[in-house]
């Protein structure tokens, strides 16, 4: 089912339908559409389709970055992980014998 969400980016308000279970990822994602058009205009005072564009870009490039794991030592953050799981397996195994 769908539902009518308001929202406002740069004081302009909008109106979109969504899915009610993606309502508030919905709402998030235009408040950083929002919060992101307003750091480029207080930054650059570009015309309203060039900071649109410019904000489309920005946001597409951190989405580019997070799908890639740039930055990011997967592998290692996994090794780390499994050690941690281990060590709390292990630190609780003598626990399960007093119960």
């Amino acid at each position: 089912m769908t539902e009518s969400v308001d929202f406002s980016v740069l004081g302009r308000e909008y109106s979109v339908s969504v899915k009610a279970e993606e309502r508030d990822s919905f709402l998030a994602a235009a408040a950083l559409v929002d919060a992101k058009m307003r750091e480029f205009d207080a930054r650059t005072k570009a015309s309203s389709d060039t900071l649109a564009v410019m904000t489309a870009i920005n946001i597409a490039h951190e989405l580019v970055q997070l799908q890639s794991g740039a930055g990011l030592d997967l592998p290692g953050y996994r090794r780390r992980m499994t050690a941690m799981g281990e060590r709390i397996d292990a630190a609780l195994a003598p626990q399960e014998k007093l119960f």
